[in-house]
């Protein structure tokens, strides 16, 4: 034991020549690294080792986000379908069958037949007070700690809850109204009698065939963004992103991106209290005069493309003058000597620049900001948008380096020429390409011939290169070509194409695009089906040569699901063409697999990491913007039976499913 009087204590002296480098953070870490280096490797390995015993320690100590999601697992499965918990859907009662209503399913009702499906009940009509509106739906029952317990309210209670909330609620740092935060969740012999379950549903339900009607799937994706958009506004409002699992949220450009995506979709969906509300955000919180980088392609088709569309569903001039103010910003990235954009643009600056590591653009990055740019120059008069991006269009078409029609992935901004030459893909960084080829066509009124030919031409080039089958139940499927090679890997996102076929071949383009359409629309389907979760990997491999395996595998470093929405856009395209039920049944399935795998009670749906392994999906607590800008905008529409909601007669959608008017036939 040491002597109380002794202390021990290091003493360090700086000279005056170095003591400026503490003002410097940048210098510190400079000074730290150095002395990292100096450092003997014995010595680095050792403080490396305690440091990973420590994170090991910690990992046992305290329960994980893993551990969590087991133990909901083991509790799910042993309630089976008393675990439902979205729309205060209620299980069957033993020894009731619901009939099918006439009108209302296929004339094959078979198709419709799911065990353990819930019933989705009507909502039930809420009165708004006569003197104010009543405040969105942002209840929160406690924290619940494990990840996707079930919602336990009862529609009568949500109702008695909601008067409640007018009365106790306050004032968040952005001026919306929340509740204030609760106590944990108590056990549910603790909840009020109301919310008890009857003695006759305790038990898990037997299988019973069920109908759900068209109308019940509809309410349920509204029920859906009703959740979303509750995360949203509870822990995310006016950021870019909620990360709806450790509720928080993520920034990517600093400006509510989340919220501008959702706009359109909150009005074609008929939410007009929480459209309001995001709109007077919009009108006093937004703006664009910030030292801030951001992405060419994603602030066009996300930011700009969403103002432009909501402006022509509401008629409001607020949304155009948002839309000219980032349409005017975004004009610097075109200030290239090869006119091909830079990918970055600073809106506070007006300065662009490429990415960090490249003077590379991507091909769709560049060729899929059109729709959005010339639709803001026939709104203002105003030439310099379409004029810009007119020149990268024909820029492209003219270079060389395709393969019959294909585009590489890759151009230089400085020369204006493909690179990374031999690699064609209708995958990431060349998707938007060929889906904007055709909606220009369409958005101009059929009238630019050499959009068309370039469409038509790629076709036929995927039909030559890309096509391919698997051995066991001859899936075609769309691959890769590399140097010359059929790599048999298909990306979730090639899952456009099929909507953009039947589209074509809607317009008057050739039959063979709808026969083609219908075969990849089957194998997007299988992407889905053939997981254990139900819902798609971001990339799948097809297997060629064993005839007794599976059709599709996927990596581990695949098997994520990123609420992606390009296979429920086709289904909506396949649906309004061919009116096929089992499109809108497929959906309903992916539907269903979204609520059971990625919702998070506490509101908001989340990323997985496994989509092979139904126990443990791995919420990676992100949910991306185009959920509500897209996924659930076409589900929505997929489950409507009213072909002038949204009419593909009158609109294109463009890539991040915000539709623009067809200009007439004067422009």
């Amino acid at each position: 034991m040491y002597s109380p009087v002794r202390k021990d204590f290091v003493s360090l002296t700086l000279g005056a020549q170095h003591s400026h480098g503490y003002a410097s953070g940048k210098q510190q870490r400079r000074s730290c690294w150095r002395k990292w280096k100096q450092l003997s490797r014995l010595q680095r390995s050792l403080i490396l080792f305690l440091l990973a015993i420590l994170l090991i320690c910690g990992i046992f100590s305290y329960p994980s986000l893993l551990e969590q999601w087991r133990a909901l697992s083991d509790r799910s499965l042993k309630e089976g379908s008393d675990n439902v918990e979205f729309q205060g859907l209620r299980p069957i009662p033993p020894g009731l069958v619901p009939k099918f209503i006439p009108g209302d399913v296929q004339d094959d009702p078979s198709q419709l037949l799911r065990p353990n499906a819930p019933i989705l009940p009507k909502p039930p009509a809420l009165k708004k007070p006569p003197s104010k509106r009543r405040s969105p739906v942002l209840q929160k029952r406690g924290n619940v700690s494990e990840w996707q317990a079930k919602d336990r309210e009862e529609p009568s209670v949500r109702r008695e809850e909601e008067q409640e909330r007018e009365t106790k609620t306050i004032i968040s740092w952005r001026g919306a109204m929340i509740e204030a935060e609760q106590g944990t969740e108590p056990h549910p012999s603790a909840h009020r009698k109301e919310t008890a379950r009857p003695a006759e549903l305790q038990g898990p339900a037997p299988l019973q065939p069920v109908a759900f009607k068209r109308v019940e799937r509809v309410e349920a994706v509204r029920e859906a963004f009703r959740h979303a958009w509750k995360g949203y506004r509870t822990f995310a409002w006016g950021h870019d992103e909620l990360k709806p699992v450790s509720k928080t949220y993520g920034e990517w450009f600093g400006l509510g991106l989340t919220l501008i995506d959702a706009l359109d979709t909150m009005w074609i969906l008929d939410l007009k209290e929480e459209f309001e509300e995001a709109k007077r955000w919009v009108e006093t919180e937004l703006s664009f005069s910030k030292n801030v980088d951001v992405n060419l392609f994603e602030s066009t088709i996300r930011i700009l493309g969403g103002l432009l569309s909501t402006y022509h569903l509401t008629g409001d001039t607020l949304f155009l003058d948002k839309a000219k103010d980032i349409g005017s910003r975004l004009m610097p990235a075109f200030n290239t000597p090869s006119k091909i954009p830079f990918s970055d643009v600073n809106i506070g600056k007006g300065t662009a620049h490429p990415p960090r590591w490249t003077a590379d653009s991507t091909v769709a990055e560049v060729t899929s900001i059109q729709l959005e740019f010339r639709e803001l120059s026939r709104l203002t008069q105003d030439p310099q948008y379409q004029k810009a991006v007119d020149e990268v269009t024909r820029r492209v078409h003219r270079l060389d380096g395709k393969h019959d029609g294909l585009v590489p992935m890759f151009i230089n901004i400085n020369s204006g020429k493909f690179t990374h030459r031999g690699v064609f893909t209708l995958g990431a960084r060349a998707d938007s390409y060929y889906e904007y080829l055709l909606k220009q066509w369409l958005q101009g009124g059929k009238k630019e011939a050499a959009l068309l030919e370039d469409y038509l031409q790629a076709v036929e080039g995927v039909k030559r290169n890309l096509l391919g089958q698997t051995s066991p139940s001859k899936l075609i499927f769309v691959g890769e070509l590399s140097h010359g090679r059929l790599n048999p890997k298909m990306d979730h996102l090639v899952c456009f194409l099929p909507g953009t076929l039947a589209l074509g071949a809607h317009n008057g383009l050739p039959a063979d695009h709808m026969e083609l359409a219908v075969q990849l629309m089957e194998t997007c389907h299988q992407m889905y089906a053939q997981m254990e979760t139900g819902l798609s990997p971001e990339i799948v491999l097809f297997n060629l040569k064993d005839p007794a395996g599976r059709d599709i595998d996927v990596k581990p470093a695949d098997r994520h699901n990123l609420l992606r929405p390009e296979t429920v856009e086709s289904l909506f395209y396949m649906y309004r063409f061919t009116q096929d039920h089992k499109y809108q049944d497929w959906g309903w399935e992916i539907m269903q697999s979204f609520n059971k795998y990625t919702r998070v009670p506490s509101g908001g749906y989340t990323s997985i990491g496994n989509v092979r392994d139904p126990v443990n999906p791995g919420p990676k607590d992100k949910m991306e913007s185009f959920f509500l800008g897209e996924t659930l905008k076409y589900l929505f529409l997929l489950f409507s039976d009213d072909p002038e909601l949204v009419s593909l007669d009158k609109f294109v959608f463009n890539t991040e499913a915000h539709p623009l008017p067809i200009w007439p036939s004067t422009s």
